[in-house]
């Protein structure tokens, strides 16, 4: 999939539209985690670098249509601003007149944030009035917002109606393309794939997707539970996806003809609570107690996937081994983690709570690529169009 780059676009004197995905946690003002904002640097710098007028679009949250104070990119604005050590404007609005004029004042060089274009309903709706007004801002359009690329919204998809070709990548979604796409049509062997999280509906697909491409495929999380259930074990108070359990068992058939491409867990810790004092035990994934539920894998489970990591030349990792938010539940997500940082293989994450946890073990700059992208790298995974991909010029 080889789009054109930003850097393949003369950029210089022109006013470029740059939607970013700057949708990070704050809170009373406070931003707690600004990798979004970094890792859209090197596409803000390039286009600073060539004489460009910067327009960065962005939503935030879900304030469904309607002004929320708290939900405005000022803080992410004064962020960005301290990072790229440049005064960048923040305009009161993404359309109107206030903001035409704030771009009409704008000389090379300049960045202008405009405010989060969810205020509007019509970007979430891809209004095609809404995405025109914006499209009018500007004299070309470049996209480094992957974590919005699954999504057909106005400043996504529909305002590149009205703007001349090309539509160009940042070097954000170069990189996301380059290592999610690699892992997928060309790894490097053994290619294993490791997923978690809780629901198996959710990740169908991507199941279904990894299976014919993958050595090996490993499972842990909430979602093993699901598996353990279509198998007939009992589950003690452990959740489960009721409405996945079929498709678990069509799953687990389909793989008996390929022994050892699915691998679950074979112990797991169990907790009474999900709670910081928790009583815990590890037991066989067979032999759960009664009012116990799966917190974590357990260390054989650990040391089995590890020796499969160790062995593995390309490595994807969606999804937690357990609930890792608690240090007590957090062993068999921070193995996987270590033993993948210390790895030769080519080690791809696909953002979401995944990326979290790297964070909390200081692990993130271990790998070889963490996606930006939560729902829209498990759709990449899926093989499915991404509405915000597909609309940038073919290079």
């Amino acid at each position: 999939m080889s789009k054109i780059i930003v850097n393949n676009v003369d950029v210089k004197g022109k006013r470029v539209f740059v939607r970013v995905d700057f949708n990070v946690p704050i809170k009373n003002g406070i931003i707690s985690d600004d990798r979004r904002i970094r890792e859209a640097i090197p596409t803000i710098q390039h286009l600073i670098n060539q004489g460009a007028k910067v327009i960065l679009a962005s939503h935030l949250g879900k304030p469904k249509g309607i002004p929320v104070p708290e939900l405005s990119l000022a803080p992410v604005c004064v962020r960005l601003s301290e990072l790229i050590r440049r005064s960048v404007v923040m305009a009161p609005d993404c359309i109107g007149p206030a903001v035409a004029k704030l771009v009409d004042a704008m000389k090379e060089g300049d960045v202008l944030m405009l405010e989060n274009v969810r205020f509007h309903k019509g970007e979430e709706k891809n209004d095609p009035e809404f995405a025109k007004a914006l499209s009018a801002l500007a004299d070309l359009y470049v996209d480094d917002a992957f974590g919005t690329s699954h999504r057909a919204h106005a400043s996504t998809e529909g305002i590149t109606r009205f703007m001349n070709p090309p539509f160009a990548a940042g070097f954000l979604i170069q990189k996301e393309l380059k290592y999610l796409g690699d892992a997928l049509d060309n790894p490097e062997r053994p290619f294993v794939a490791i997923l978690g999280g809780m629901k198996v509906k959710d990740k169908i697909r991507v199941i279904r997707n990894l299976l014919k491409k993958v050595d090996t495929l490993i499972i842990g999380g909430g979602m093993s539970y699901t598996f353990f259930r279509a198998k007939g074990y009992e589950i003690g108070a452990s959740l489960f996806d009721k409405d996945a359990l079929e498709i678990a068992k069509d799953i687990l058939r389909e793989a008996e003809s390929q022994p050892g491409k699915i691998l679950l867990p074979i112990d797991c810790m169990v907790a009474d609570k999900i709670d910081s004092g928790a009583q815990t035990k590890i037991v066989p994934v067979d032999q759960i107690p009664e009012c116990y539920q799966g917190v974590d894998i357990g260390p054989q489970t650990v040391e089995l996937y590890i020796k499969i990591i160790k062995e593995a030349r390309t490595i994807v990792w969606n999804g937690p081994m357990g609930v890792f938010e608690y240090d007590q539940f957090e062993k068999g997500t921070r193995r996987i983690a270590e033993a993948m940082a210390n790895s030769k293989a080519v080690t791809v994450i696909g953002g979401g709570d995944s990326a979290a946890a790297l964070e909390k073990f200081g692990l993130a700059g271990k790998m070889t690529h963490v996606s930006t992208g939560g729902g829209a790298s498990l759709e990449f995974l899926e093989g499915i169009y991404l509405p915000g991909i597909a609309i940038l010029t073919d290079a």
